[in-house]
């Protein structure tokens, strides 16, 4: 095939989304290519907000996805996270996040990915209603590692298949999250973060959401929870949790949505135990407090004065 020829879908729905993956494919690996170069020479930085990062990487990458996405798939629409909004009133649309962790990037710490999610949305769909993802890329480029999924054919790494994991309590489970990087005193996953630590065999902040997804879906974590997300951020990891057998959802266990303020994705057996944990979070039930500073500091006093004694 042709690597600048487009791709035209066949009738059928399901033949159709064979197109999308391998192409996907190739351009998320031309784009960490790039990003691994953007890496190696290191970027000015500059700032979206109070401390909402943004680097020439994100906007040069953007701008060479959206070139190939376009030469690949001519009539689809692309929604990006640095500004692209393009053909969004036709039945495809791509989610596209250039950079997912540019934090990490902007202070060279090698985490971080390329994300690419394909919508599907029937004609006359309300615009606030979401259509089917149906092909999710997301590449690690400084691991070469490339998630990638296809609604109802599964989920792979590197392509062999993946599945999540297989613990069934939260005690035994590693799980992630987010913070946001803007608003941050809006936010109360401070609390969640407390209690989630009592509570399960770690919590894991590595800053880049698409990868989390993509690590709840091979197992390597049991859970993910956030607050605050976008569309491109969750667009690909939200397919690749439910094709490799796992389950997402707002923090009440109902349907996720791409426009949700919340996303909780996991394994699927620990489901149901994460959404009683929030419920009872939210109600003020079985928690654990957060000593303040000054407690901790009597505490210290008073362990400091009986060793002294």
């Amino acid at each position: 095939m042709n690597p600048s020829s487009p791709v035209t879908p066949s009738a059928s729905a399901t033949s159709a989304e064979l197109f999308f993956v391998p192409r996907a494919c190739a351009i998320a690996r031309e784009a960490g290519a790039q990003l691994r170069e953007f890496f190696a020479q290191g970027v000015a930085t500059e700032y979206k907000g109070d401390v909402d990062v943004v680097t020439v990487a994100d906007r040069t990458v953007e701008k060479l996805i959206r070139t190939r996405l376009g030469e690949a798939f001519p009539h689809h629409g692309i929604y990006g996270e640095e500004g692209t909004r393009e053909r969004l009133d036709q039945e495809f649309r791509w989610y596209v996040d250039p950079l997912d962790g540019t934090t990490n990037f902007a202070h060279g710490v090698p985490h971080f990915s390329v994300s690419l999610g394909l919508e599907r949305r029937a004609p006359g769909l309300p615009a606030d209603h979401d259509g089917t993802v149906i092909a999710a890329v997301i590449f690690n480029p400084m691991l070469d590692e490339l998630f990638a999924a296809e609604r109802g054919r599964g989920a792979t790494l590197d392509g062999r298949p993946i599945h999540v994991s297989r613990i069934p309590d939260l005690a035994e489970s590693l799980v992630a999250t987010g913070f946001p990087s803007r608003k941050r005193h809006d936010s109360p996953n401070i609390h969640f973060y407390q209690e989630f630590t009592l509570r399960s065999h770690g919590v894991r902040r590595a800053g880049s959401a698409a990868l989390d997804l993509a690590y709840v879906a091979c197992g390597r974590f049991e859970a993910f929870w956030e607050f605050n997300l976008n569309p491109w951020d969750t667009a690909a990891g939200f397919l690749l949790v439910e094709e490799a057998g796992g389950r997402i959802s707002d923090f009440c266990g109902r349907p996720f949505l791409l426009d949700s303020r919340e996303v909780l994705a996991s394994n699927g057996l620990i489901h149901q135990e994460l959404v009683t944990l929030f419920q009872d979070m939210f109600a003020g039930r079985n928690l654990s407090p957060i000593p303040t500073p000054r407690e901790f500091a009597a505490r210290r006093a008073e362990a400091h004065s009986s060793q002294s004694g």
